[in-house]
């Protein structure tokens, strides 16, 4: 399986812009700039924003797969991912996740959060530490 998407970029680094388009085009030519990614305010998105987004989605299947396997069904599952920037350096990824799920306690949902922390696909190929917190629901 290959999954793609496309950059476009016109003019330089702080006054130029640019779009992302994915092939499934839930992206589809979304606005990128040096100030939507160093500036508060400015409509459109940046590429930590997007890997943020991509680990919370990441990291949410894992914890849902790994109940699966128990056979327990999660009523819901909510991930915020929040992406520590410094500079030009990516520093920290911390996952919030919290679930209503019936059928397990609030310790072995902790289990499987940290299992999923550093096993889902995402937090595999970041060199970068990664920490989460688990919110359990009845």
């Amino acid at each position: 399986m290959i999954r793609k998407a496309k950059a476009h970029w016109s003019g330089n680094l702080k006054e130029g812009k640019g779009t992302l388009t994915t092939a499934s085009s839930i992206l589809n030519e979304t606005n990128y700039s040096y100030k939507t990614r160093f500036e508060d305010g400015a409509a459109g998105t940046n590429p930590e924003e997007l890997l943020a987004a991509a680990h919370a989605g990441c990291f949410t299947m894992a914890v849902a797969a790994m109940l699966t396997q128990k056979n327990i069904t999660p009523t819901t599952l909510d991930t915020e991912a929040s992406l520590t920037l410094e500079g030009l350096s990516i520093t920290h990824i911390h996952l919030s996740i919290t679930g209503v799920i019936p059928g397990i306690t609030a310790d072995d949902f902790t289990t499987i959060t940290k299992d999923a922390e550093k096993n889902c696909l995402i937090s595999k190929v970041l060199n970068i530490p990664i920490s989460s917190e688990a919110h359990f629901k009845i």
